[in-house]
């Protein structure tokens, strides 16, 4: 009795993409399944040559055979008949069960567990408005785990080695069926790592790795920016048993200045003048975030609030040549503590002074007398 066309059972054709035939395989399974047939031999053997017809054609070397060979091709025992339920089977459906839920359980097969990895590690660091102008270099110290070196990582005594666990044979993950499902799950003998120690290495109890502090150099660019974060690659905690070093992630936070305040690259600086400055115009000298000094320049009539640009006295763009800018705020301060004198010259001051002198409050007590006036 000839053998019925491995395409023609999954029902495409002989184009078919490795796409296609996975998707004809899982409707065909999925329709001629034992637990969906309970008691059917016709759909029990249909299910046989389902299976047959996907072991073979799903490997990229047996199609090729097939196709130029046809059966024939497995007459020498290279797998793939339609009898039996045997490994093949859980191998073909663990293809469609990570096809369905691969994105759920972590992306599909893995030969082994990256969990092997080391951790990332975080360090806050707090740096002067200066030091974020200038940029610095700096040393940190950070307690983290660093491989063994008694057994260079591999967690097994000097002169022996791990071996390949038994349990999972090195893949780290095992397979059990459950009805119409194979079940994938981290191997418990080795914990997903594939590999088993006898004679644990006694300087790290076979982790791989020992606990301790290291100092390491940060350079901090000019220009950062409060939140701005640095990663160290391979910096972070050493892997389990050899595996790849986590990153380390320095945070990085301005402290408060007395006097600057920022936005951006922009500097601003609220500086308090006299009376006799803001009226009868003047000059005074601000310090500037570079350690430098500089003068400002204010006129007559002079009011607070007025705000003087200072360009490019401000902090550096981060990675660029621009720079920001300064700005002066003045307020104006009334004077205190008056001697008699003071207070006389104030008061034949305010004899001679007219509306001209103070504009805004008389335009404003005008405004105000209109409003309520108008009201009554």
């Amino acid at each position: 009795m000839s053998k019925a066309d491995f395409y023609e059972t999954l029902g495409v054709g002989r184009d078919a993409s490795d796409k296609d035939l996975k998707s004809a395989f899982r409707k065909m399974a999925m329709k001629y399944h034992p637990d969906r047939n309970p008691n059917d031999p016709e759909a029990e053997a249909r299910f046989k040559e389902v299976n047959a017809a996907y072991e073979a054609l799903k490997d990229p070397e047996k199609r090729a055979a097939y196709d130029r060979y046809g059966h024939a091709a497995f007459d020498g025992g290279m797998g793939g008949g339609a009898g039996g339920f045997n490994g093949d089977f859980g191998s073909s459906m663990s293809d469609i069960f990570d096809d369905i839920f691969g994105d759920f359980m972590g992306g599909g097969r893995r030969q082994r567990q990256s969990s092997g990895r080391g951790a990332d590690l975080r360090y806050n660091m707090e740096v002067t408005l200066e030091e974020a102008f200038t940029g610095k270099a700096a040393e940190i110290r950070v307690p983290t785990s660093v491989t063994c070196e008694d057994c260079s990582g591999s967690g097994a005594k000097s002169g022996s080695k791990p071996k390949t666990c038994g349990t999972c044979h090195g893949h780290g993950k095992v397979r059990a069926s459950q009805g119409f499902f194979t079940i994938e799950r981290t191997c418990p003998a080795c914990q997903g790592r594939g590999e088993i120690i006898d004679d644990p290495c006694g300087g790290c109890s076979g982790s791989g790795r020992k606990t301790q502090d290291r100092t390491l150099s940060v350079n901090i660019p000019a220009g950062i920016e409060d939140g701005t974060r640095i990663r160290l690659s391979g910096e972070g905690e050493a892997g389990v048993r050899g595996g790849p070093s986590g990153d380390l992630y320095i945070f990085l936070s301005i402290r408060p200045h007395e006097f600057f305040q920022r936005d951006g690259a922009d500097i601003f600086c609220r500086v308090p003048i006299s009376m006799t400055t803001a009226a009868l115009g003047g000059s005074f000298e601000v310090p500037t975030v570079d350690g430098g000094k500089t003068r400002v320049k204010v006129g007559e009539a002079t009011q607070t609030g007025r705000q003087f640009r200072l360009r490019s006295k401000g902090m550096p763009v981060l990675r660029s040549s621009q720079q920001g800018d300064m700005y002066i705020q003045v307020t104006v301060e009334t004077p205190q503590n008056l001697t008699k004198r003071q207070r006389e010259l104030l008061e034949e001051f305010a004899k001679e002074s007219s509306e001209t002198n103070s504009p805004e409050s008389e335009g404003f007590f005008a405004r105000m007398k209109d409003f309520f006036g108008g009201k009554e």
